[in-house]
């Protein structure tokens, strides 16, 4: 049997009076007692100004066990808030919470099926409708601008569902201002061309007066260029991609599943949603489909709740 040398004593007794000052627990100070030296130990006094006192007396840190239950208390109000949120909103459960944005990106490729010539090699921004990831989570894109619902930035704001934006300045430039307030409230606005045109049918100077102009719109009117481009109708072929590098598009992000305020399009044949699936929705309103932009995101987190999905932040994988 090992003999217990010197300081295996020293590291035990420090070890038991931390543990029995944080937990003050009887049993364990019993044990404690029985391996620490018979002589009082008193804890080291804290700096000069820095002594905490209550009737004069040094105070000991609150107990791991209450510290956790503070922290859980915290968390059911948080769920809480969520839930009576949700209930105001008309959804039954509240949204799920994203994990925490990974560390390291993942790498983004281009969909097979969606290269132009030489993709890779010039270096073209990939054009992908999901990104790479295990976790159940899925990223809301909204194309346009036609609709500007102040009901929406309530609802998403007070949910904190993040989504990214692609807007078209023909649409947003008689109110520029309610998508400044999107701006400020964290979502990222990106460039959807100037007057959403089919791209493959114009020249490259004309692609790239559409892109290269979105973004200066976008620069001049909200602080920062996009990193981000979505074609029009998702069409697209090699002079898009060439314009959109030369005024500093990195990503190029379609879609794997559409949703509208009555009902749901899928690109893939399964007609489910997958881990990293990015889904299109539009800035519409009644005058122009079945329902409210509200009815639309209700319409979403119901599916995407339902399944166990999570919605996340796309810049934040990217």
């Amino acid at each position: 049997m090992r003999t217990v040398g010197q300081n295996d004593k020293k590291w035990a007794t420090r070890a038991c009076i931390r543990l029995c000052a944080g937990t003050a627990v009887l049993t364990l100070a019993v044990g404690c007692a029985a391996a620490a030296p018979a002589k009082p130990v008193h804890p080291a006094p804290a700096p000069a100004g820095h002594q905490p006192e209550h009737d004069g007396q040094p105070q000991l840190h609150a107990p791991p066990a209450r510290a956790l239950d503070a922290y859980a208390q915290k968390l059911r109000r948080a769920y809480a808030t969520r839930a009576a949120a949700a209930r105001r909103w008309g959804l039954t459960d509240p949204p799920l919470l994203a994990p925490p944005p990974p560390a390291r990106k993942p790498r983004l490729t281009t969909r097979k099926g969606f290269e132009v010539d030489d993709h890779a090699k010039r270096g073209l921004p990939p054009v992908f409708t999901t990104i790479p990831t295990r976790q159940k989570i899925v990223f809301l894109t909204i194309d346009d601008g036609a609709e500007k619902d102040p009901a929406f930035l309530r609802m998403t704001s007070e949910l904190k569902i993040p989504y990214t934006a692609f807007l078209s300045d023909y649409l947003v430039k008689d109110d520029y201002g309610y998508f400044r307030k999107m701006r400020d409230r964290g979502v990222v606005l990106n460039n959807h061309t100037l007057h959403h045109p089919y791209l493959p049918a114009l020249s490259y100077e004309r692609q790239k007066a559409e892109i290269c102009g979105m973004q200066e719109v976008i620069r001049k009117r909200y602080g920062t260029r996009p990193a981000l481009f979505r074609p029009p109708y998702g069409n697209y072929d090699e002079d898009s991609l060439r314009a959109a590098k030369s005024c500093g598009v990195k990503y190029v992000p379609l879609w794997n599943e559409e949703v509208f305020a009555d009902h749901w399009d899928y690109r893939e044949a399964d007609r489910d949603l997958h881990p990293g699936d990015i889904v299109l929705s539009h800035f519409r309103g009644k005058t122009d489909g079945k329902g409210t932009m509200p009815d639309m995101i209700r319409r979403f987190m119901k599916l995407v709740t339902a399944k166990g999905y999570a919605v996340a932040r796309l810049e934040d994988y990217l």
